[in-house]
C-alpha cells in the first residue's frame, strides 16, 4: 500500500502525525507535573514551585510552537 503513494503526501501526513503526537505529548507531560506532582498548585508549599513550574511551561510551549514553525516553514 505504501509503494504507491505521493512522496509529497507522504511528508505532508508525517509532518501532521509529529504535530500532533508532539503537542499531546506536551500537554500530557504539563498536565501530569501539575497535577499529579502539585506543582500547579500551591498548598503550604513555598510559592517557588509554581512560579517555576508555570514559567517552565510557558517556555516549553514557546520553544515547541517555533519547532513545529520551522518543521512547516521547512520544503
Amino acid at each position: 500500500m505504501e509503494k504507491n503513494w505521493d512522496p509529497g503526501v507522504k511528508k505532508f501526513f508525517v509532518k501532521i502525525l509529529n504535530s500532533i503526537s508532539l503537542g499531546l505529548l506536551w500537554m500530557l507531560t504539563c498536565a501530569i507535573a501539575g497535577i499529579y506532582f502539585q506543582l500547579g498548585f500551591i498548598n503550604g508549599k513555598p510559592i517557588v514551585y509554581p512560579i517555576l513550574f508555570y514559567a517552565a511551561m510557558v517556555t516549553s510551549l514557546f520553544l515547541l510552537v517555533r519547532y513545529l514553525y520551522k518543521i512547516w516553514q521547512k520544503d
